[in-house]
């Protein structure tokens, strides 16, 4: 059955690697009628908003989208339309998985661990307050157990699913004692619903530290938003980088995939972008939607195009680009049918 997507091509290198995907799936001939949306930079200058309502309609409608990077300015300008988005839609789970890929010149090679990261409340609900400009600021962080809950048991259950030995939740509560002790506290109650699965807790920067002198010990990783966010960083380095990492926010009701790197505007139409990120979070929503068939077909062409120096795009060392390897993925799905 055909299902609709909304799909957002995003700023800067977005609709390159927008269209790469696209084609990928025309090849694979995926069952996907795209639905295409407009945010970040593009909209915010046509519509004075960078999330139009529209777009958000969109996806209430058709429940799944794939988007690429959308710009957000640094210290100025308008507010993130991505954690806008998470927002609106309680898109609560952020999942990241980082596994090292054949021929990606990666500081190890037998990383396979993923991230969950809170996505909704922490730090990122934007509240600070301006005591004395230039001076003193002051910011709101908000945890909740309803949102500590639902990332936590969705955490286990992905290891659970996946056959996945350990769940590690991240914490600071050694000195944020309130905010994420609780965390903590609640981590340690829904442990004891998965007997099955290993449960520990490690104080985040023992953590960061972990990662990068032993990343085998780690199969989930749970926290809190801000520090999920760095940490979901941290793994990608280990694998290769933000290139060639995908991500996904997932809620209840709806879900949206995206690469997770940035918009890329230096080299935004000179055809040097990799579509490898976006692919692989397409990848995920394939699964998302019960469609492994075409998820293996892809991603196996995809694994045998990435081993190869004279097909990889610059970023990772290779001599492609982004056209050439999207036609050697295609090439690769032709073979294989």
């Amino acid at each position: 059955m055909e299902r609709n997507v909304v799909i957002i091509p995003g700023d800067g290198i977005g609709p390159e690697i927008t269209a790469s995907v696209k084609k990928i799936f025309a090849e694979a001939e995926v069952p996907i009628n795209w639905i295409e949306g407009f945010a970040g930079n593009e909209a915010f200058e046509k519509t004075g908003n960078p999330l139009p309502e529209e777009v958000i309609e969109l996806i209430k409608e058709h429940k799944v989208a794939l988007k690429a990077p959308l710009t957000t300015p640094v210290g100025k300008g308008f507010r993130s339309a991505n954690v806008t988005l998470r927002q609106r839609l309680e898109l609560y789970s952020n999942v990241r998985p980082a596994l090292s890929l054949p021929g990606v010149k990666s500081p190890y090679t037998d990383v396979n661990l993923v991230t969950f990261r809170e996505n909704t409340q922490g730090l990122y609900i934007g509240k600070e307050r301006i005591i004395e400009p230039d001076s003193h600021i002051e910011l709101v962080g908000v945890i909740t157990r309803i949102a500590c809950e639902r990332i936590i048991h969705a955490a286990f259950e992905y290891a659970r699913k996946h056959k996945l030995k350990k769940v590690t939740l991240g914490h600071k509560a050694n000195i944020l004692k309130e905010s994420t002790g609780l965390f903590l506290k609640i981590g340690g109650e829904i442990a004891a619903d998965y007997p099955d699965i290993k449960f520990e807790d490690m104080i985040i920067d023992n953590m960061a530290m972990q990662m990068v002198m032993h990343p085998q010990q780690f199969n989930v990783i749970v926290t809190t938003n801000l520090f999920g966010d760095i940490i979901s960083d941290l793994a990608s380095g280990l694998v290769g980088g933000l290139g060639v990492t995908p991500g996904a926010n997932i809620g209840d009701e709806y879900a949206v995939f995206e690469a997770v790197h940035g918009s890329a505007p230096d080299i935004a139409g000179q055809n040097k972008a990799n579509p490898t990120a976006l692919l692989f979070s397409s990848l995920m929503m394939l699964r998302h939607l019960g469609m492994d068939d075409k998820h293996d077909l892809i991603r196996n062409a995809a694994l045998k195009v990435l081993a190869d120096p004279e097909l990889r795009t610059g970023d990772l060392g290779g001599k492609g680009s982004t056209t050439s390897f999207t036609d050697a993925i295609c090439r690769e799905i032709a073979a294989s049918k």
